[in-house]
């Protein structure tokens, strides 16, 4: 079995990121691009602020003009969004915030620090030069990289760009991921459970998670426990999609990558290509697989993963995200562990490191979920993150622990 970091960086070794070219670039309205991934850097077209502007309600003064008991006259009123006029000498304009500070004035005193008598005003006698004013480029100068290429863009990356005036920008498409799952036991949620049967839990799992990663879904359905069903399966969806000049960039599979009789997924990809990679020493999940199918016209990564639906879940925010991530040309494939206090024993695995489904208590210290084998999905729903376990690490109740919030999983 192979460590589980190990194994991770030689599988995002082998992921060749989208290239920059026509058919992997596309350019979409700023407004509906929050989650897609930015092929260029942004630089700012102009200054933020473009021009000095006011911080607070009150009134453009020149400093020059005060003295112990100076009334000032105010000669405009200036308001956001209007371009003032050159500030008379000796008087004041009353200005609100965001209104552009008019010629020869360099200084603006809060409303609240000044008298005001009819159409005049006395502000403080001592006021610092461009007292609350924002400065032109103060926030960005113009040329600025804003937003650097191959972020996953956010809310506030959108409104960062909208700022400097960018309509559009250039993203990576969407990555196109074939899912499949194995298993004649697998019945479709909606339908009546036969004597046997169990719901198909890891194809709304994968779909999940991978819509959470803005990625578009090629759904295999599942299929039968047999090797020709998964072979022409996967050959059948790989041809339909380069036929419609939309190949596949990933293909994940649940379950049949295990060593009985009727796990089929090794032998599959096998036949189909080559197998870089299988069994992993990580706990859930060791039945993880890594290979390449082979067509005439692209080799497609296959990832592996076990059949047990909390295996999938770790195994998935471990393994396939972090290759997915650097298909696409993220940076921060690394989740970002904490150091929190456990409120839990627990006796080490031997060989695999373990990843176990906990939460922050209401006291900051980190509790497990009572259950963690691999065949329960609600610990996933209890938890908010993962403790990882090095092998042979026992934990002891008030140790340091490391833990990943999912929260950490989808930051990128």
């Amino acid at each position: 079995m192979q460590p589980i970091n190990d194994a991770i960086a030689q599988i995002c070794q082998q992921a060749i990121p989208l290239t920059t070219n026509g058919e992997n670039v596309e350019r979409v309205d700023l407004i509906s691009a929050a989650g897609r991934i930015l092929a260029e850097d942004i630089h700012s077209t102009i200054h933020v602020p473009p021009a000095d502007n006011s911080a607070m309600d009150g009134y453009a003064i020149n400093i020059d003009d005060l003295s112990q008991s100076t009334t000032l006259p105010i000669s405009q009123v200036i308001n956001a969004g209007h371009p003032p006029s050159p500030l008379a000498a000796g008087t004041a304009a009353r200005i609100f915030t965001g209104a552009e500070i008019p010629a020869g004035a360099n200084a603006v005193v809060m409303q609240e620090q000044c008298q005001v008598q009819g159409n005049s005003v006395t502000p403080p006698s001592s006021v610092a030069l461009n007292n609350n004013i924002r400065l032109q480029g103060q926030d960005i100068q113009q040329g600025d990289v804003i937003v650097n290429k191959g972020k996953r863009l956010q809310p506030q990356d959108i409104g960062l760009i909208a700022s400097v005036g960018i309509a559009e920008v250039k993203v990576y498409r969407k990555l196109r991921v074939a899912i499949l799952s194995t298993g004649d036991e697998l019945t479709e949620p909606g339908k009546p459970l036969s004597v046997g049967k169990i719901y198909n839990t890891n194809r709304y799992l994968l779909h999940g998670l991978l819509q959470k990663m803005h990625i578009d879904v090629i759904d295999m359905g599942d299929i039968a426990d047999t090797l020709t069903a998964t072979t022409d399966t996967i050959q059948y969806t790989v041809a339909r999609q380069a036929a419609m000049g939309q190949a596949i960039d990933c293909i994940i599979s649940t379950g049949g990558v295990s060593v009985g009789d009727e796990d089929h997924i090794k032998q599959a990809v096998l036949s189909l290509g080559q197998l870089d990679l299988w069994r992993i020493a990580i706990k859930p999940g060791k039945p993880v697989a890594f290979g390449h199918i082979h067509d005439s016209q692209q080799h497609i990564p296959f990832i592996g993963l076990p059949g047990n639906p909390a295996s999938v879940f770790v195994t998935f925010l471990l393994i396939s995200r972090a290759f997915l991530l650097t298909l696409s040309h993220q940076k921060n494939a690394i989740p970002n562990g904490q150091v929190y206090t456990a409120n839990f024993s627990w006796e080490a695995n031997q060989k695999r490191q373990e990843y176990l489904r906990a939460q922050i208590n209401q006291e900051g210290h980190i509790d497990i979920h009572p259950k963690q084998n691999s065949g329960v999905l609600s610990s996933t729903t209890w938890a908010n993150g993962l403790v990882v376990v090095p092998p042979q690490n026992n934990i002891q109740q008030g140790d340091s622990v490391n833990f990943i919030p999912f929260n950490e999983f989808f930051s990128s």
